[in-house]
This record gives structure tokens, sequence and C-alpha cells, in this order.
């Protein structure tokens, strides 16, 4: 295997300055996700979701809606991070985008979005996505593979393409509302440019902290 203790990378490519920071976190935010966005990386809208029932869970999800104060991604309401969501909402997510260097920290209050809204998005999806997210029992266990497939060919068949699909009640948004965002630039020598914004009083504010 390789010697992963000596991996080393120097970041150089920009730097994040007090002079340079909008007193609105999601105006950064947005910046750097269009700047993501143009640099073609890989799903740049891609961020782990941590959430925390009696142990920490993570994985990575798409983020689908910005609306300040929140962010909106979609999933199955019963799948283990919908169930951990209703019992403990609060939640925290990471954007890593490694080609520029950058990180971004959010933490937050999970609750389901509207339904008229969860409602247009699926509407929105291509006809397979919308057949896989009512024929999936997501995080249950599942015998094989032809078991999911047979679910999948039942809704078809149910809904012959091109549809539409009615949503499952089982499946829609949830939307964010951020509390915390922190902004991490790498930097030469490990000297990274890190802020945090936290709500507090009705409006944010925002401290330097080191690396």
């Amino acid at each position: 295997m390789e010697d992963i203790a000596h991996l080393r990378r120097e970041y150089r490519q920009a730097a994040l300055s007090e002079a340079n920071l909008p007193s609105d976190p999601f105006v950064l935010f947005e910046q750097w996700l269009s700047e993501a966005i143009r640099a073609q990386l890989i799903e740049p809208n891609a961020f782990a979701l941590a959430t925390c029932d009696k142990r920490p869970h993570v994985r990575i999800v798409l983020l689908k809606g910005i609306e300040p104060p929140y962010l909106y991604f979609y999933t199955n309401y019963l799948s283990a991070k919908g169930q951990e969501i209703a019992r403990q909402p609060w939640v925290a997510g990471c954007f890593w985008w490694g080609e520029l260097e950058r990180q971004v920290r959010f933490e937050g209050l999970a609750t389901p979005a509207p339904p008229e809204k969860s409602d247009a998005y699926f509407a929105s999806r291509p006809y397979e996505s919308q057949v896989g997210a009512a024929a999936s029992p997501q995080s249950q266990p599942i015998p094989n593979c032809p078991f999911l497939e047979a679910r999948f060919k039942a809704i078809q068949a149910l809904y012959p393409p091109p549809g539409p699909i009615p949503r499952p009640t089982h499946w829609g948004g949830y939307q964010i509302k951020v509390e915390q965002m922190e902004f991490w630039q790498g930097r030469p020598s490990r000297l990274h440019d890190r802020f945090l914004y936290t709500w507090q009083e009705n409006h944010w504010t925002y401290i330097r902290l080191a690396p």
C-alpha cells in the first residue's frame, strides 16, 4: 500500500481575507458554488450530510436548491437519514471542492420541505428517476437485485412511460435552515484561511479561526 502518512500537497491557488467577505455567507457560498460549476468539477453540488441519532451517520447527497437561509435536498423520508432527521433534526454538511482547494461546512435544522416544492421537483426529474424513487425501499434490506428490478418494472407497468408518476408520499425534500457556515481556503504552509459565520440575533456575524 502507498505510504499515505507522507502524502502532502501545498495549497497555493487563492486566499480569503476579511476585506473580501460579504456580510451574508450565502453570497460567498453561491459564488464558490458557481465557480465550482464553471470549473466543471464532478458533482459540484454534492455534499456530505451528517445526521445523528444514537451514533453519527454520514453520506453524500446532492444540493438541489438555495433559498437563504435554506438549503434543499431530496430523499426517501423512510430512509435511514429520514428516520434520523425525524428523531433529531439537527444536521451538518460539508462541501469539498479539492481542485479549488476549498471546503464549506454548515450546520442547521432540517425539516420537510413544503409539499408543493417536493411535487414540483419530483415532476422535473427524468421518468426513470421517478420510477426508481417510487420503487426503492431505500436503506431497507432486500434479498437481491432482481427483487428491486421487479419493483421497478411494476411501477413502469402502473405508470407507463413517459408518465407522469405521482410523487410517492414517502419521498420528498428537506429544507435545512442554516445557522452556521464555515469557509476554508487552502493556503501555503498549512496557514489556511477559515471564517465561521453564525446567525445571532437576526443577523450574521463572523470570526476568523486558526487553521
